[in-house]
């Protein structure tokens, strides 16, 4: 299997290096595009717009066949369209959009970062109870934005299945950043194995689908650059940490084949555009586990929005996007074609479309750039000192040696909140994974203190779903680029770079301050929040009204995207009035990030890391917006 794997990846690059990606008509039967057998190609793509007025959206859910070449396998489709259909809507008018259910199993539809009553949000055991075979919801409420998101589902693991779909808000005047021609890029990760195949995969062996670890030639090659002792003592303080190096992503192009609007690369979607139009790309993150970085060569790009919310225009030629995130750009092309290069984070596949002039002219398709290396510099863990290993040779479990929390340490950081009411975020050991969604009903969560919501310290877990490795040190890491995207010679966006054109309108201090630490045990594959898995766990409780400070701190070498249901967050990165919104936020390894949040939407929400396979395995968490009464009852 390695050996298939690496030749592979080999004949992508070659193919990539030579732009023969680019050779395939774009009149090719539906089968060979990467469409469903029963709708013709092409569906997603150019936003329509039009008069703004009340939508009502049928979305009939089925188990459809999806066609990549001449392999085939079962999904789920929404109207019988992989990836699911656009879905537009209009500020100040009403969106009636009815979920039927025509499979043997439940479903649901979740309607990512539109603001909405909660029992309408989609999230079964924690919104509503689902929407069982054979049935029908409604979700039924007037729309408060504008901007670009996404709907999936959140029962089982249907979204790694192809139930996902892009969805546009327009504004209820003119849009202040028209633009001639409007495409939505939806990216995604379509694997023809069972979801629930690679989950115990990864509970048998989390390196399962990484062909890029460490080998024998590699330890000898870092013992002649930099000595035995170096090598040595790195090797055993990741082994400690449960990492190595190149643990970049969890699922990779073993499995994975990526795709841009439901094309794989070797036939890829197009966007035809006139020489001097402004066109506008909503590019949407609605994979599974892959993050991407998106350039397109010879093009610079103007960021305009971030998960919907407008932005200060930033030019950039690169980005990365987390999984769930939205970024929206503009763009001036001149007559000649342009490769939209998504590359996958680990580097070992990309997607790729054409924005182009005329039909089936085509632009080189770059070649896969080296996969990112973890460094102990990343880790910020270079720096420590032994005086700060246990005898197991892991960082103290919380406290350094002089008993001062690490959690409390690290609040020195830039950008660190003034205070922080919180512990060190360890806990007792919880175990069992969750259903997706699927919830009993019962508020549990051992990571607050009563009725205020701050993290607290159980003990200690070992070997727990947080089995905690604390780095030395820890920043926000807002004003780096990205995973592998260090040291480029062209600019490349950094969260420290968003900025909210007009002051957010809640100008409060924080009340409070909660801190979670984002939990994990690679080898075992267990996640969690603060060592406590979702089936252990009670709700995090906020009164209707108040505001809080969020801080999350990263305790694994993973990025996380850490997504809150039903409000946006401010990010702090030094903004001032003007902090962006987010609906998503990626927490970078060893990282901490303050985020301002106004709990202004009552009902119960779901928290959780949008990598769908750590979400099944216990990172997710309720946050319930109370009335004073119930809060303090």
């Amino acid at each position: 299997m390695d050996k298939a794997f690496q030749q592979r990846r080999a004949l992508l690059k070659a193919l990539a290096a030579l732009g023969a990606f680019g050779a395939v008509s774009a009149m090719m039967p539906a089968a060979a595009r990467g469409a469903t057998a029963s709708v013709a190609p092409g569906h997603l793509g150019r936003v329509q717009g039009g008069r703004p007025r009340d939508v009502v959206f049928d979305a009939h859910i089925r188990k459809d066949t999806f066609q990549l070449g001449d392999r085939s396998g079962s999904a789920y489709s929404v109207n019988h369209v992989i990836p699911s259909p656009l879905i537009e809507l209009w500020e100040g008018h009403t969106a009636r959009l009815r979920v039927h259910n025509h499979l043997d199993q439940p479903t649901s539809l979740h309607w990512h970062g539109l603001l909405l009553p909660f029992q309408m949000d989609g999230v079964p055991g924690v919104a509503f109870e689902g929407v069982a075979p054979n049935t029908t919801f409604e979700a039924h409420f007037p729309v408060r934005q504008t901007g670009t998101y996404w709907y999936h589902s959140h029962s089982g693991m249907q979204e790694q299945k192809g139930l996902i779909g892009p969805l546009v808000v327009h504004p209820a005047g003119p849009d202040p950043y028209s633009a001639d021609r409007d495409f939505v890029i939806v990216l995604n990760d379509w694997t023809f194995e069972d979801p629930h195949r690679i989950m115990a995969k990864l509970k048998a062996q989390s390196d399962y689908y990484n062909l890029d670890e460490r080998t024998v030639g590699d330890f000898f090659d870092d013992v002649a650059t930099k000595g035995w002792s170096t090598t040595l003592e790195e090797r055993r303080m990741w082994g400690e940490m449960r990492m190595t190096p190149r643990d970049i992503a969890d699922v990779t192009a073993m499995t994975y084949d990526y795709l841009l609007n439901g094309h794989a690369s070797a036939s890829p979607w197009e966007g035809l555009f006139a020489p001097g139009e402004t066109v506008r790309l909503r590019f949407i993150n609605a994979s599974a586990m892959t993050y991407f970085n998106i350039r397109i060569p010879g093009l610079a790009m103007t960021v305009i929005e971030a998960d919907g919310q407008p932005v200060s225009p930033v030019e950039t030629d690169e980005f990365q996007i987390a999984v769930a995130e939205t970024f929206d750009v503009l763009i001036t092309p001149d007559a000649r074609p342009y490769t939209l290069m998504c590359e996958s984070m680990d580097r070992t596949g990309f997607a790729a479309g054409t924005l182009t002039p005329r039909l089936g002219a085509r632009a080189p398709v770059p070649a896969l750039r080296p996969p990112p290396r973890r460094t102990m510099a990343d880790m910020n863990m270079a720096g420590m000192d032994m005086g700060d290993m246990d005898m197991d040779g892991a960082a103290m479990s919380g406290h350094d040696m002089a008993g001062k929390s690490l959690s409390e340490k690290s609040m020195s950081g830039k950008n660190a909140p003034s205070e922080s009411h919180a512990s060190s975020g360890h806990a007792m050991a919880g175990h069992g994974s969750m259903a997706h969604g699927a919830h009993d009903g019962r508020d549990k969560h051992s990571g607050e203190s009563g009725h205020d919501g701050h993290a607290m310290a159980a003990g200690h877990g070992s070997e727990s779903p947080g089995d905690i490795r604390v780095p030395a040190t820890m920043d926000n890491r807002l004003d780096e680029p990205g995973t592998g995207l260090e040291g480029l010679d062209h600019r490349v966006l950094r969260y420290s770079e968003l900025r909210r054109p007009v002051p957010i309108e809640d100008q409060r201090a924080p009340s409070r301050t909660i801190e979670l630490h984002l939990t994990g045990n690679m080898t075992r594959y267990m996640w969690s929040f603060d060592g406590v898995a979702y089936s252990d766990s009670t709700p995090i409780d906020l009164v209707y009204g108040e505001r809080v400070r969020l801080v999350l701190v990263n305790n694994t070498m993973m990025e996380h995207p850490i997504h809150l249901h039903g409000m946006f967050m401010a990010l702090e990165n030094d903004q001032g009035a003007h902090l962006p919104l987010k609906h998503t936020i990626s927490v970078r390894p060893a990282a901490r990030v303050s985020l301002l949040i106004t709990a202004d939407e009552p009902g119960r929400w779901a928290f959780h890391c949008h990598l769908l396979y750590h979400m099944d395995m216990g990172m997710f968490r309720v946050v319930r917006v109370l009335d004073k009464e119930s809060a303090h009852a």
